[in-house]
Formats: structure tokens, sequence, C-alpha cells
């Protein structure tokens, strides 16, 4: 094996491990957030603030790839009551959606769903929907969308 051949696969195996690592990242950044989201549905806040802290932390691992995502759960974390958090999910809901690729959401079974009345989406895995805008005020208000 020629000096060429070595480093091509070299930087291959490299460039695979970074993919698997950001894939890795992904998965888990939109774990937390459907933490974050299933609370709002529920009308509660507890916990909300240390996982969007903690979430927020795991954007910020990810280099400019995740800072949008880290920015605006570093907001919703200094939220300081559910409607100022529900305020903040929707930037939040922006930039997961904007960062995990649809092969990641389709294999983590996520769906996306948009409220027209706060003309806002957000991810989620259940069938029905649970809308974190409004919970259980308006808890199904909404569509999914493709």
């Amino acid at each position: 094996m020629n000096m060429l051949a070595v480093i091509v696969a070299s930087l291959s195996l490299a460039i695979g491990s970074v993919a698997l690592q950001t894939e890795a990242a992904l998965k888990d950044i939109v774990g937390s957030y459907l933490q974050i989201h299933a609370q709002l549905a529920a009308d509660k806040t507890d916990g909300v603030k240390s996982i969007a802290s903690a979430l927020a932390t795991k954007a910020e691992n990810l280099g400019s790839q995740g800072t949008a995502v880290a920015k605006a759960a570093k907001a919703l974390g200094d939220a300081s009551d559910l409607k100022t958090m529900r305020d903040a999910f929707g930037p939040l809901s922006d930039a997961v959606i904007a960062m995990a690729p649809p092969e990641t959401m389709k294999s983590l079974g996520v769906k996306k769903a948009f409220c027209p009345m706060v003309n806002r989406s957000w991810l989620q895995k259940d069938d029905k929907l649970k809308n974190p805008y409004y919970g259980s005020l308006m808890l199904e208000c909404g569509e999914f969308k493709k």
C-alpha cells in the first residue's frame, strides 16, 4: 500500500468516526429535547432547567454546528415560569429541527408537528398530538407535517 492510500484510508476512518460521534450527539440532543417537550405538554416545569442546561452543553460540544441549539437551550434554561419556557421552546424547536437530518428523525421515530395558533413547530414521538405550547388547554391543537 502506498503512502497516499494509507493517508486516504486514515482520513476516511477519521471522517467516519466523526460522523458517528455527531449522529450519537444528535440523538442525545433530540432525546433531551423530547424530555422537555413532554414536560411542557404536561404543563410541568420540573427538571426543564437542568435538562436545558445539559442540552446546551451537548450542543456546544458539536462546535459551530450546535451553536443555535446551545443558544436556544440556554434561553430556555433561563426561563422562570411555564409561559416563558413555552415561549423559549419555539426557538429551541426551530434549532433542533434545522440541525437534525430527516434520517436521524426517522431512526428515532420522531415526527414534526405544527401549531397554527402560535405558528410554531415541534418534534415528538407520540402518534397523538401533544402540543407543548398550550399543554392541557389545547393539547391536540396542531397537525403532523411531512
